[in-house]
């Protein structure tokens, strides 16, 4: 099989599941509708699906109209075609300080699911009204790995990350006031946070954090696999 496909404008990478798990991923900020068409047809061909992240209603509606079998989901933005062609032991949480880290959270969510991840969410629940928080402490805790969404100040992961004995993946996000400088504070927060085990990725990058969190969970049921083999 080809490595990849040269379009003119793009070179897809048709090899990339085969060396990492997973197919290359469109990020539809910045393309044409046509260009995204293009794409998702020489994915969809290699690898039976496709996912778009940052992708406009606009630019949706016209993937739909040429793939009636896919899903946009307006909050995150992401359209999807095709189911994961496996399903992981273990499951996500995905945790969202407040509801304006929605379109991030969610860009997790979706994601995870998409990757095979089983997924919870657990949404306005920032460090403002704790008592919110700790009202969800059990479930909070069975989870295997947890993606955990805050702008403003970004201390809810620090504080989970205290809760916890699992992988916690910290997304600062864009959400917050002048001296939150778009982000940058919460990042900084995270990147300096004293809570041990916790793994911070770019501002809104809740695509990035999903993704991790599936290898995570995917190295842990290979593991299993291994295990149950050699018994």
């Amino acid at each position: 099989m080809k490595k990849f496909e040269d379009l003119g404008f793009s070179k897809v990478d048709l090899d990339r599941e085969k060396r990492t798990g997973y197919p290359e991923v469109i990020y539809g900020e910045g393309k044409t509708a046509d260009q995204i068409k293009k794409i998702m047809e020489t994915l969809i061909e290699t690898h039976g699906k496709a996912m778009v992240t940052r992708l406009s209603k606009e630019k949706a509606e016209v993937m739909l109209a040429v793939y009636p079998d896919a899903h946009y989901h307006d909050v995150s933005r992401i359209l999807l075609y095709g189911p994961p062609r496996e399903k992981y032991g273990g499951d996500v949480m995905v945790i969202a300080a407040g509801t304006s880290d929605l379109p991030v959270a969610e860009e997790a969510a979706i994601t995870a699911d998409w990757m095979g991840c089983k997924v919870n969410r657990l949404y306005d629940v920032g460090v403002a009204g704790i008592d919110r928080l700790l009202a969800y402490r059990e479930d909070i805790t069975k989870a295997s790995v947890l993606i955990v969404v805050a702008g403003m100040e970004g201390a809810l992961p620090s504080v989970i990350g205290g809760m916890v004995q699992r992988p916690v993946i910290a997304v600062p996000t864009s959400v917050g006031y002048g001296a939150h400088l778009q982000g940058l504070t919460p990042l900084l927060a995270m990147l300096t946070s004293c809570a041990s085990g916790m793994s911070v990725v770019n501002i809104d990058n809740g695509f990035g954090a999903a993704y991790q969190a599936a290898l995570i969970l995917k190295l842990a049921n290979e593991g299993i696999a291994n295990e149950t083999a050699l018994s």
